[in-house]
C-alpha cells in the first residue's frame, strides 16, 4: 500500500529529474554570439577612410590592398575588374593627369551574423581631360566588405559612378528625342 507520503516524495522526485533534465537541456543550446555590429561598423568605416587617404596619395598598391582575392571592382565605363586587373585599373586611374579623388561613407550596415557589411557614400574626383584641362566630377559608390577567415575585413564588391549628366561622345552633338507625330483617331463606320 503507498501512502499519501510516499506518492508526494515520488512527485517531488520526478519533479526534479525534470527540473534537471530541463535545465541541463538548456544549458546545452548553442549560444548566441556577442552583437559586434557597432565595432564592426566602426572599422568598416576607419578601413574605408583609410582606403579613401591611399587613393588620394594616389599609392595603388596601398589602393589595392583593401579588396579581398575574389573581390570585383565595378568601376564606370569599363569592364569589371578582378584579381590583378584591380591593381592595374588603380595604378592607371592614380596616373591619371590632375588626378585626385576623396571619398566619405554616409551610411554603414553590418550584418547581425557579424561576417559582411556594406558601405554607401559620396566621392569627389578631378583628372584633367585631353587638352589638359580639369574636370570635377562627383558622385556616389557602394562598397560591400567581407570579414576574412583571420577576422580582417576587406572589399569584395566596389562600385562608383557619377552624379553628373553623361556627355555627348566627341564630335556627335546631343539632341533631343525624336517627337512623336500625333495623328487623329480613326473612326470606323458600322
Amino acid at each position: 500500500m503507498i501512502t499519501h507520503h510516499g506518492e508526494r516524495q515520488r512527485s517531488g522526485i520526478v519533479f526534479a529529474g525534470c527540473l534537471a533534465l530541463l535545465s541541463f537541456t538548456l544549458a546545452c543550446q548553442p549560444q548566441a554570439p556577442p552583437d559586434t555590429r557597432a565595432a564592426d561598423e566602426s572599422a568598416v568605416r576607419d578601413l574605408d577612410a583609410q582606403f579613401s587617404k591611399a587613393a588620394s596619395a594616389k599609392d595603388a598598391d596601398g589602393a589595392s590592398s583593401y579588396y579581398a582575392e575574389d573581390a570585383v571592382l565595378m568601376p564606370p565605363n569599363a569592364p569589371i575588374a578582378t584579381g590583378e586587373a584591380i591593381r592595374s585599373f588603380w595604378k592607371g586611374f592614380v596616373a591619371s593627369p590632375g588626378f585626385t579623388v576623396a571619398w566619405k561613407a554616409t551610411k554603414a550596415e553590418v550584418a547581425r551574423s557579424g561576417d559582411l557589411a556594406y558601405l554607401t557614400g559620396t566621392y569627389e574626383l578631378t583628372v584633367n581631360d585631353a587638352r589638359g584641362k580639369p574636370v570635377n566630377d562627383r558622385g556616389k559608390y557602394v562598397e560591400v566588405w567581407r570579414k576574412q577567415a583571420d577576422g580582417k575585413w576587406k572589399a569584395v564588391a566596389d562600385i562608383f559612378n557619377s552624379d553628373l549628366a553623361a556627355s555627348a561622345p566627341p564630335g556627335k552633338k546631343q539632341s533631343a528625342p525624336p517627337k512623336k507625330k500625333l495623328s487623329a483617331p480613326s473612326k470606323r463606320r458600322k
